[in-house]
């Protein structure tokens, strides 16, 4: 397990943390073998020169979340008939809370890993504001003295911090779940915690790549000092990745784009040619051109807009990882939950809320440039 579980999840476990460490393994199984661009997660492959399954790791997950509910609500699920004990609103607090701190055991390094090339993650309280130091990327001027020495001090000038705020703002999930069906094996918590996590990934990623794609509306399109093109040409790509690169400090640019997109990032020359082994055949575009290295964004679906998506695949982004990041993004303390009672639906089912808070904005001083196809 190689995510570094939050202080708020340490401190929920008390310093018994196998269940969230056995979950972090599960979910880098799970979005390795469901990842869209092939990458890779650490996770423990074999146990005792076996290997283990997704299945296998869903089954014994599931075992450890049921006594897991049992210790925290303090309550033996078995010294009653099962009915009953979900009826107690202790078992339905410490199911609903066990799974939000799941959910936050990974959802920042799974943030930070997707959007990290353009975007920062910061975590702040409950409640609390995120508070960003913003430093100035232009040099002191430098003013010529003549000929001699007696020309009089130059024009003073200094830098200056500017400091931005973002307050996180709560979203809500709530779904139908039937405790008995979770507590009697015939659901997965493990598998609903999954689909939870991931519908709050989708929605906080959605709304950094909107951020991130509103910083570039309102560039110029000068062919001297714009930082916006209509149409791809390796000659107008490479100009602004040396813009980019200049007033980034000398920073290394990339280019950003979904793989629609990128697949449009090939050399001028209609000569070229390529093998079944070159990286435009097993991924879909290069890996590399004029020396800036190309990184996929993946697509995210717009579940509001039914087989609609969020990123453009009508547009390159050139960006320097290595400066400011673009977009920062603020998660607000704990996941919360909240369960209602067990008669409250005629469905026999509870209410399931999560609140997470979070917000995404633009609080930067680095530049970008954009390519629009």
């Amino acid at each position: 397990m190689t995510i570094k579980l939050p202080a708020s999840v340490v401190q929920f476990a008390a310093g018994e943390t196998a269940l969230f460490d056995n979950f972090a393994d599960y979910w880098n199984q799970w979005r390795t073998e469901n990842s869209s661009t092939g990458k890779k997660f650490s996770y423990i492959a074999e146990k005792d020169g076996k290997m283990l399954t997704l299945e296998d790791k869903e089954r014994a997950l599931n075992a450890m979340l049921i006594r897991e509910v049992g210790k925290r609500a303090n309550f033996d699920l078995t010294s009653v008939p099962l009915e009953q004990a979900v009826s107690n609103p202790n078992v339905a607090w410490a199911a609903g809370n066990i799974v939000s701190q799941m959910i936050d055991a990974v959802l920042p390094d799974t943030m930070v890993q997707g959007t990290s090339a353009f975007s920062e993650i910061k975590t702040v309280g409950w409640g609390e504001s995120a508070i960003f130091d913003i430093k100035s990327r232009d040099l002191f001027p430098v003013t010529k003295t003549g000929r001699g020495v007696g020309m009089r001090q130059a024009e003073m000038h200094k830098g200056f911090e500017k400091q931005l705020v973002l307050n996180p703002i709560g979203h809500m999930i709530t779904v139908g779940v039937s405790l008995f069906r979770v507590l009697s094996g015939q659901e997965s918590l493990a598998d609903f915690t999954v689909k939870a996590l991931r519908s709050i990934e989708t929605e906080m990623t959605k709304d950094i790549y909107t951020a991130f794609a509103a910083a570039f509306t309102g560039l110029s399109t000068d062919a001297t000092t714009g930082l916006k093109v209509t149409g791809f040409s390796v000659s107008d790509f490479t100009k602004l990745a040396q813009k980019v690169s200049a007033f980034s400090g000398g920073a290394k640019p990339v280019v950003l784009g979904t793989k629609v997109a990128l697949s449009q990032v090939l050399p001028d020359d209609p000569n070229y040619r390529y093998d079944l082994t070159s990286p435009f055949v097993t991924m879909g575009y290069v890996r590399t051109l004029a020396g800036v290295d190309t990184l996929e964004i993946p697509q995210v679906a717009d579940w509001a807009s039914p087989f609609g998506v969020v990123i453009s695949d009508a547009s390159l982004w050139i960006v320097a990882p290595g400066t400011d990041k673009i977009v920062k993004c603020v998660l607000g303390g704990s996941t919360i939950s909240h369960i209602d009672g067990q008669f409250d639906s005629a469905l026999l089912l509870q209410d399931a809320t999560f609140t997470k808070n979070w917000i995404a904005g633009v609080r930067t001083s680095a530049i970008g440039g954009l390519i629009t196809l």
